[in-house]
């Protein structure tokens, strides 16, 4: 599968970018990096290195808590998934990144995005819409925590996001969602049950 492709049309939906711009100024600072199912991206305590785009797999994001590992980010093919802090501020990262599936990641370290953000007033504008685009998408997704009793996050969750709740081992979707296990399956066992209800459909 060309993963490098997919980041290419990821990028153009936040700046028009010609393809010779992309080939020159972005492409030869990427690092096709590939996970098994499981296997640790990056551990907490380390300085992230990457920003990763996924080309190919699921990847969590988590920090530990006494016994409890807590998910605050899954993310599918299409999506960026890094230790934001860690990296804009190279200090050691609270999260671990961790492969669910058999993984291809799109990455740039942290001293290539630099250069490339210095090419020229265009890349500057293309970081900064980026990380502005994953600072609203990070506060949604608080608000949402925060405002939503369990059963509304669920049902918006499920409405948004029908490949993660197929792919996506039951357990980790209730941490993401700060739902108990068993409160999770009964939520799930009732969509399934309704009439009129499914499980297919198009991720945000």
């Amino acid at each position: 599968m060309d993963s490098i492709a997919p980041f290419f049309a990821f990028l153009n939906k936040f700046i028009e970018l010609e393809e010779d711009e992309f080939n020159q100024i972005i492409k030869p600072h990427i690092q096709l990096r590939r996970f098994r199912r499981k296997q640790i991206i990056s551990q907490a305590g380390e300085v992230e290195r990457y920003m990763n785009f996924i080309g190919e797999g699921l990847v969590r994001k988590y920090f530990g808590k006494e016994k409890e590992e807590l998910i605050t980010q899954i993310s599918m093919e299409g999506h960026l998934i890094y230790s934001q802090e860690s990296l804009n501020k190279q200090t050691p990262s609270h999260y671990c990144l961790q492969a669910i599936e058999n993984t291809t990641l799109v990455s740039i370290e942290f001293s290539d995005l630099n250069s490339i953000f210095a090419t020229n007033a265009k890349m500057e504008r293309l970081g900064r819409l980026v990380a502005t685009e994953i600072t609203v998408l990070n506060e949604r997704w608080q608000m949402m925590l925060m405002k939503m009793a369990p059963r509304e996050r669920f049902l918006l969750f499920v409405e948004r996001n029908h490949q993660l709740v197929q792919r996506v081992p039951q357990k980790l979707l209730a941490s993401l969602l700060n739902i108990q296990p068993e409160t999770f399956s009964r939520f799930k066992h009732l969509i399934k049950t309704s009439p009129g209800s499914h499980t297919e459909g198009e991720t945000n």
